[in-house]
């Protein structure tokens, strides 16, 4: 740790593996301890006895000796060199030749080929881990993973719902989620303090032909204030005048064209969308009137009011105007960003 001594941690007795080596909480150690459950989520995987499967933050190994039982082989990503020589150590001569093991942070390693993921991970990667995994090739059949439970309900959420956010439509528009089962804090040792649930996610073949730039712009600004008609989101002055420099740049380089082609060969990068891991967090309405916000005509010179009725006329045009981000569903984003990309109109 630069500037300062790393701080140690002092487990308590309980918090300590069977060869007597410490959890460190900091780092998201949080072993499953109850072999029912281990058991119930490699059932509801699905697993085939022809599949590779990947496990990342193995730990001690309790559900990676179910992994090895059921499918080919696993592949386990861990961080902890501690945890690798227990792993190693817990599986010689038994499973060793089915029993890959990659020392390592799963976030910058390159992941090799696998059919399935089965893991517990350190609930402080959720997101990015998410992304990673939707963004790797080829694509793997599906994921079944322990999120903290407030991030796996926003994952699964549904228009309407409180914790509908740009993190529910992101990983929706890439994949099918569902929520398998709740997990009290219990189950591990040591215990988090936090409720967990599994989850599973299918990724979606093919994936929609959409500039992942594009719609991540989009849901930016719409889940800013997901509660607030889109009309009054697009009467901002910072959001016309974001869109109109876009538009006017564009117009300049010709390439308003040239971008509609280039959209579908953009589909597969979805790595944009990994940035959603602030969508833990509620969000939050700054109480700011909308009228103190909005562009009016008057604030403006002929073109910016030409160019604002022309980001109202999109709404209109799909009858969006009154509509709520926290309402709509992929198919509404979906076509409202064709709308505004039609009409020249783009948000990367």
């Amino acid at each position: 740790m630069a500037g300062g001594k790393m701080r140690k941690e002092k487990p308590s007795r309980a918090a300590t593996l069977q060869g007597g080596i410490p959890f460190h909480k900091s780092k998201g150690q949080h072993i499953l301890k109850n072999p029912l459950l281990v058991d119930t989520i490699v059932q509801k995987a699905g697993i085939k006895s022809t599949d590779v499967i990947l496990e990342i933050g193995p730990g001690t190994g309790n559900l990676t000796k179910k992994l090895l039982d059921v499918g080919k082989s696993v592949i386990a990503v861990e961080l902890d060199p501690r945890m690798v020589l227990e792993l190693q150590r817990r599986f010689q001569g038994t499973h060793s030749n089915r029993l890959k093991v990659i020392q390592g942070d799963v976030l910058k390693c390159d992941l090799p080929y696998f059919d399935i993921c089965v893991a517990n991970i350190p609930y402080q990667i959720s997101s990015p881990l998410t992304f990673k995994l939707l963004s790797h090739r080829p694509v793997f059949r599906c994921a079944v993973i322990m999120f903290q439970r407030e991030f796996a309900m926003r994952l699964v959420a549904q228009p309407g719902d409180n914790l509908y956010c740009r993190l529910s439509v992101n990983t929706q528009l890439l994949a099918r989620v569902s929520h398998l089962l709740k997990v009290g804090k219990n189950n591990f040792r040591p215990p988090p303090k936090v409720d967990s649930s599994v989850v599973r996610i299918e990724p979606r073949k093919p994936l929609p032909p959409v500039n992942f730039k594009e719609w991540d712009g989009l849901i930016r600004l719409c889940f800013n204030r997901k509660n607030k008609t889109l009309g009054s989101i697009f009467r901002q002055k910072s959001v016309l005048s974001l869109l109109e420099k876009n538009y006017k740049t564009l117009q300049a380089l010709q390439l308003s064209q040239k971008g509609s082609s280039e959209d579908i060969n953009m589909a597969e990068d979805v790595s944009v969308l990994a940035h959603a891991n602030e969508d833990l967090n509620m969000d939050m309405e700054d109480g700011r009137d909308d009228d103190d916000m909005e562009m009016e005509d008057g604030d403006a010179g002929v073109d910016g009011s030409d160019f604002k009725e022309k980001v109202l006329g999109v709404l209109k045009q799909g009858d969006f105007e009154e509509k709520r981000s926290s309402k709509l569903t992929q198919v509404d984003f979906l076509y409202l960003l064709s709308l505004f990309n039609k009409a020249g109109i783009h948000f990367s």
